[in-house]
């Protein structure tokens, strides 16, 4: 499973495609994070001020029609992610069969994120 952060009011947009943000058409592939303490340090990193509430979509990866490849980050991975940590991008749409989960990300007082709490489960 990876994970794939995305405000709500985006996700939720065009329901009967599959989800394709702006970074597949910028850089040729959706950013993902292998686990959820990667996903957190990401938030914190590049997402606190994106419009909430912020989610998770739990990816299964072998359920997705495009390829998914595990590679470095460029140029350094967010503060407190390991520099050797592989990071899954994926080459097309996210398809939405194979979003397991959707999660919404916690935030404490200091816009700081915290968790992942479960919205509801997929297919």
């Amino acid at each position: 499973m990876i994970y794939h952060l995305v405000p709500k009011a985006e996700w939720d947009a065009r329901p009967d495609h599959p989800y394709a943000p702006a970074s597949l058409g910028e850089e040729g592939f959706v950013h993902c994070s292998p686990d959820e303490a990667t996903t957190l340090a990401v938030a914190d990193a590049f997402y606190r001020t994106a419009p909430r509430p912020l989610l998770a979509l739990l990816v299964d990866e072998d359920r997705l029609t495009a390829r998914c490849a595990w590679e470095a980050a460029a140029p350094a991975p967010p503060p407190g992610v390991p520099d050797s940590t592989r990071f899954p991008h994926v080459f097309g749409p996210l398809d939405r069969d194979a979003v397991t989960a959707v999660l919404e990300v916690q935030w404490d007082e200091n816009d700081r994120a915290t968790g992942l709490t479960t919205l509801g489960t997929c297919r």
